[in-house]
């Protein structure tokens, strides 16, 4: 027998009515660790400390599963995943790594891993993913898993489980042409989610182009979307192509897809079912390969049941749905966020600021970000701008501070050191920023009317999230009856 085979203590005769288990990894500590624990579980229990290795020892006992580290010496463990599922189709791979890159994890998924697990291994979910993988087939629960990233302009950041079953999805859909909708509040990072899918994809040398359905009146949105010809309106002086006609084989990003009018989405309709669509003016239909991606931080199955988005429509673009947690459900992931965005934003103001003192720490993990990761960038954007050194100091993010303050009880010693207008401010923003800047709704809670509201907006120097909501009357002129006091 092997020197690296430990078997069962008094195993029976009858060896195959054991699960064979490999583990290829380079940390020898490791190894044996997972080994004890494993063989106590009636696993048998292989080793190998590089892929070479791992492969003549697969060859010899044929194990049912292997347990295989990313970076080791030599060959990674992306490299010897391609070779264990050539050499043996049907065996299940789960992927160990102590870096957190969301591109190895996509693909890992890609190459056929079937999970993903991070050093330090949690051993109940070590066991979880082992005893699923290893049901008879009959048994086998169709189950989806976890993995994990780093980040540069287009990538996310996430150690959480949440974030793992993301970058998983992504690694199992990229290579499928399937229609995606991405679901998540604003800030949470859809657009990355998109632009991951596509650079994962067959075709991310063809181009990725963005449509934000919110952003124009319906008539030009129709014409940016599938292009226009020569005279088809006043001021049509040329030809010109739609997204549709620039996106060409590659993907076409719609955010903010619940904004469209009735009328867009029957003609979005016709382009997935029909794979053509006529550009304004035009007097026949031109076909497209583009791969369709939508996002929405509303809920798009209530709008159907509301009769606001066509059912047919919806399931058409549901195909596969990728949701983003809020960053207050993902808490854990803070730390690298601020890791990566730090750097990000020193080298676009060429600064140097690189700590972050644990008071501040404290505070950002106990906000609860319902601007999401978008308002922890803004929040470090302006601390950076505003840094004479090289640490962010409390002062630097005192609407973080105060908003975290604000939620402890009203006996908290603090709160007695608070001046009237302190309180005020941070409560008003508090509502504000609850209810997306929707005025109306702020007004409704705070009990005050809209002139008030508006005077103390202006009064504080209260700024709107760039997606914030507006009802009709906050579009009108801001000159509003005063209330009399």
């Amino acid at each position: 027998m092997n020197a690296n085979t430990l078997k069962i203590d008094d195993m029976i005769s009858d060896e195959s009515t054991y699960n064979k288990i490999l583990i290829v990894d380079d940390d020898v500590a490791s190894c044996r660790t997972l080994q004890l624990h494993l063989s106590s579980q009636d696993y048998e229990v292989s080793l190998a400390h590089s892929v070479d290795e791992g492969m003549a020892t697969a060859r010899q006992h044929t194990p049912d599963l292997v347990i295989l580290d990313i970076r080791m010496p030599g060959k990674s463990g992306l490299d010897g995943l391609l070779e264990f599922k050539a050499a043996f189709p049907n065996i299940h791979i789960i992927m160990i790594t102590a870096f957190h890159d969301m591109e190895s994890t996509i693909q890992a998924m890609q190459r056929g891993a079937e999970d993903y697990i991070h050093k330090p291994i949690d051993i109940d979910e070590l066991d979880n993913v082992v005893r699923r993988l290893l049901l008879p087939k009959e048994d086998r629960i169709v189950s989806s898993s976890e993995p994990e990233g780093e980040s540069d302009y287009n990538t996310m950041v996430g150690r959480s489980r949440a974030m793992k079953e993301v970058f998983k999805t992504i690694g199992l859909v990229a290579s499928n042409p399937v229609t995606v909708l991405i679901t998540g509040e604003s800030g949470t990072g859809k657009e990355l989610v998109a632009r991951a899918i596509h650079r994962a994809s067959s075709n991310l040398d063809k181009p990725f182009v963005a449509v934000n359905c919110a952003a124009l009146v319906e008539t030009l949105l129709e014409s940016d979307m599938f292009g226009h010809e020569k005279g088809a309106f006043t001021g049509a002086v040329s030809s010109q192509p739609g997204k549709f006609a620039l996106a060409s084989d590659g993907t076409l990003f719609l955010d903010e897809i619940g904004e469209l009018s009735q009328t867009m989405q029957a003609k979005l309709l016709r382009v997935l079912q029909e794979k053509e669509y006529t550009p304004l003016g035009a007097k026949a239909p031109l076909r497209t390969n583009a791969r369709i991606i939508a996002a929405t931080n509303v809920d798009l199955a209530e709008r159907v049941q509301e009769g606001r988005f066509r059912e047919d429509l919806y399931y058409r673009l549901c195909v596969v749905n990728i949701h983003i947690p809020p960053l207050r459900d993902r808490k854990e992931d803070i730390v690298n966020l601020i890791q990566v965005l730090l750097t990000r934003i020193n080298g676009q103001m060429n600064k140097n600021v690189t700590h972050v003192p644990m008071d501040v720490l404290q505070c950002m993990q106990t906000y609860s970000w319902p601007g999401n990761v978008r308002e922890l960038e803004n929040v470090l954007a302006k601390a950076i701008a505003m840094c004479p050194g090289d640490t962010i100091t409390p002062d630097l993010v005192g609407n973080i501070i105060s908003c975290e303050l604000s939620e402890r009880t009203v006996d908290d010693s603090t709160l007695s050191e608070w001046s009237l207008e302190q309180v005020e401010n941070t409560h008003i923003k508090r509502v504000l920023d609850a209810n997306n800047w929707h005025k109306g709704k702020a007004c409704e809670i705070l009990g005050i009317s809209r002139p008030r509201l508006r005077r103390m907006i202006k009064h504080y120097e209260l700024t709107p999230p760039s997606d914030a909501i507006f009802d009709d009357a906050d579009l009108d002129d801001e000159h509003g009856e005063e209330e009399v006091s």
